[in-house]
């Protein structure tokens, strides 16, 4: 767990607490690091100061604190004191130096068997101490356990009740983490002590197999999948999957007792030190270590000019640092006693939405003023726009990227040493990573382009991110997932889909998969958490066509345009290609919309639905493009904003908007360069580049 500084608005103090830090926030408060007078640490959970005038809610969080201390097991967090300040009630518990097992997992992978039977072991027995207390935790998840030198720690109270308790939320109000609940809890019945033994076993499945044992493209679908599915024990060892199986019995009266469960689970001798070796182990002593410096005293502390403070100290501790290459080290621009590389990375900020333009003010046929450009900024058919927020990166015409304000292009930050034509990409809308000439790998704080993190030697791709990790080729074709907030490579594998001559693969992400459209026409579809392949497809386009993913469903260009679930593979629909002059090309790149997707072919621009259970799509409505219409087709993918569809002509001399529910004509925007247009878009502008010219336009609301 890393720490950020406090911020405007947080206290300096809490009753004999001075706060240091802020370790994380949720929906109801915020938690900070404190130390008492004594030095010792604490962790303080404040609610939030919207919400302490909601007496339900105040009521709620006091009680959290009395169900903790009704707990006097070994395997929880202590509560140290708790009152209210100020109409702020707050709660202190005992600071565990130690990942969470959901960082854990994903930093160092599934634990083997004998970890996992002593886990499992643990947990039962902590499990027994709360039921024994008359409660039931009801949000047992990874994130809820923390991982220490002693053992395993169960956290968080905050929707504990009491085992006569009836259910806090009615069906469809799920407060725990989908796919940890048990199926009772979802639909809103009462919840005994067996609810949090079927946590206990999703948590576990996950612990050996580095993924969740219920698992969909969305939060109603892994709540169905809890109720009704299987568990996905295919990643758990056998000997495991045994004792895991009972856990997850839809019949509550079916599940084992926890008493039961650490006797079946009892590890072999040495076992229960498992969090005293490896990787792990190094892990909880750096932040043990931290947490001894951080309580000691003012006056013990020997001064150094180039030692880093407490707070600094305790946040560079809480990361590990993965070599990514295997000549490739990692290191942390901001040099600041181990700071922690990602502790200063601010919030994403807003998004700067643009109007609307009226249709009924707006002349028939004629293209609306652009909002700003075009600029002759950009590099010649450079790698495709990114908006990302309040900025728009772009491969610069001088080389590097360069971020301009999506509001009125304006230049807000470069970077010249990066190789933007290997790719470059956004992580959760608050770092944008690329890869320099030297193969090292950047990230930058998205908005102001400060510099954060430097790792690795030897990137040749940058592929694709989701909100945790990047997607990377190394230059001997091998496929990384690294974590852009810890530099830890979640997992490698050899790269299926090799770098061709004519350029790298294209890839998206979604609903925990990572989907790679080599240019060999083989398509694979990655788990994201483990890096396992989870489905495949050959002969699939080859010139470069790229994935685009709606809700659950994937859809891939080339001969054949085709919609997959992004899960598990199984096919909807194929519509194959009309264009006899290059049915190799076939599709170009589709572009997703919801539950359509809308993609050209030869002359023709479609938009496509897909029909429920029928394998097949429907045709919502067709455009021919080009004034006689030209054969050849294109890669570009289209642009789908507000009401309108920007579509590429397939001879390159202009774009053609449409409106996207009818597909009835609107106007054609020309830019006066050569070479392929490129179409992005995002909060309500459309970005339109072509010949190292830029510009954004805006579109009719609908």
């Amino acid at each position: 767990m890393t720490t950020q500084p406090l911020a405007a608005g947080d206290p300096l103090r809490l009753g004999p607490y001075r706060l240091l830090g802020v370790l994380g926030e949720g929906g109801m408060g915020k938690v900070y690091i404190g130390r008492d007078g004594a030095g010792a640490p604490a962790a303080v959970k404040v609610l939030r100061p919207e919400l302490a005038h909601d007496r339900h809610l105040a009521q709620r969080f006091v009680r959290e604190a009395d169900m903790a201390r009704a707990v006097t097991s070994k395997g929880v967090a202590r509560v140290l004191g708790a009152q209210t300040e100020g109409g702020r009630p707050w709660i202190a518990a005992e600071f565990l130096a130690g990942p969470t097992l959901d960082e854990a997992v994903r930093a160092y992978g599934p634990m083997d068997v004998p970890t996992v039977r002593a886990l499992a072991a643990r947990l039962a027995r902590t499990l027994h101490d709360i039921h024994a207390a008359g409660l039931v935790h009801r949000d047992l998840k990874p994130a809820n356990i923390v991982l220490t030198s002693t053992g395993p720690r169960i956290i968080d109270f905050g929707i504990a009740r009491p085992e006569h308790g009836l259910t806090l939320t009615t069906t469809g109000q799920i407060p725990v983490t989908p796919g940890y609940g048990a199926p009772e809890q979802v639909l809103g019945q009462r919840v005994g002590p067996a609810a949090d033994v079927f946590s206990l076993g999703a948590v576990l499945a996950y612990a050996a197999s580095g993924r969740r044992a219920f698992d969909g493209a969305h939060v109603a679908a892994v709540q169905y999948e809890v109720v009704h599915g299987t568990p996905d024990l295919s990643l758990v060892p056998p000997e495991l999957q045994e004792l895991i199986g009972p856990c997850l019995a839809k019949d509550p009266a079916l599940r084992p007792a926890p008493p039961q469960i650490a006797e079946a689970f009892a590890p072999p001798k040495g076992g229960d030190r498992a969090w005293r070796r490896g990787p792990l182990a190094e892990d909880v002593k750096r932040r043990e270590t931290a947490t001894k410096r951080l309580a000691a005293s003012e006056d013990t502390a020997v001064p150094s000019s180039a030692a880093p403070s407490r707070r600094r100290f305790l946040t560079g501790a809480a990361v590990g640092v993965a070599a990514l290459g295997a000549g490739g080290g990692a290191w942390w621009l901001s040099r600041d006693g181990g700071k922690s590389p990602t502790a200063d990375v601010p919030p994403a900020v807003a998004t700067p939405e643009a109007a609307f333009i009226s249709l009924i003010d707006s002349k028939p046929g004629e293209p609306p003023k652009t909002l700003w450009g075009p600029l002759d900024v950009t590099a010649p058919d450079g790698h495709l726009p990114l908006p990302v927020r309040d900025v728009l990166v772009v491969h610069a015409k001088a080389g590097g990227l360069l971020a301009l304000s999506v509001t009125d292009g304006k230049e807000r930050w470069r970077a010249k040493d990066i190789a933007a034509d290997a790719g470059f990409v956004s992580v959760a809308d608050r770092l944008v990573v690329g890869v320099d000439r030297k193969g090292v790998l950047n990230a930058f704080v998205a908005s102001t382009g400060a510099p954060v993190w430097q790792t690795g030697s030897d990137i040749g791709d940058v592929l694709a991110a989701d909100d945790t990790q990047v997607y990377v080729v190394t230059k001997d074709d091998r496929l990384h997932a690294v974590n852009a907030w810890t530099l830890a490579t979640a997992w490698t594998r050899p790269m299926s889909s090799p770098r061709s001559p004519s350029g790298p693969a294209k890839a998206a992400t979604g609903g925990k998969r990572l989907v790679v459209h080599g240019r060999d026409g083989q398509v694979d579809v990655f788990d994201t958490t483990t890096g396992r392949t989870v489905w495949r497809l050959v002969g699939q386009g080859t010139h470069g066509q790229a994935p685009s993913i709606g809700g659950g469903t994937v859809y891939l260009g080339g001969p054949t345009l085709v919609a997959r679930r992004l899960g598990n593979g199984d096919t909807l629909w194929m519509e194959e290609t009309r264009n006899l002059v290059q049915p190799q090309l076939g599709f170009g790149s589709p572009t997703a919309d919801g539950d359509t997707v809308v993609a050209v072919d030869a002359y023709w621009a479609t938009r496509f639905s897909t029909i429920a259970g029928s394998g097949r799509a429907s045709s919502e409505w067709s455009e021919i493009l080009g004034d006689y219409g030209s054969p050849e087709g294109t890669l570009t993918a289209p642009a789908v904003e507000g009401m309108t569809v920007w579509l590429p002509e397939p001879d390159d001399s202009a774009v053609r908007v449409v409106n996207k529910t009818t597909g009835e004509r609107l106007f054609t925007a020309e830019m006066q360069r050569e070479g392929p247009y490129q179409l992005v878009s995002d909060a309500h502008r459309v970005f339109i580049a072509r010949g190292g010219r830029i510009a954004a336009m805006p579109v009719y609301g609908g």
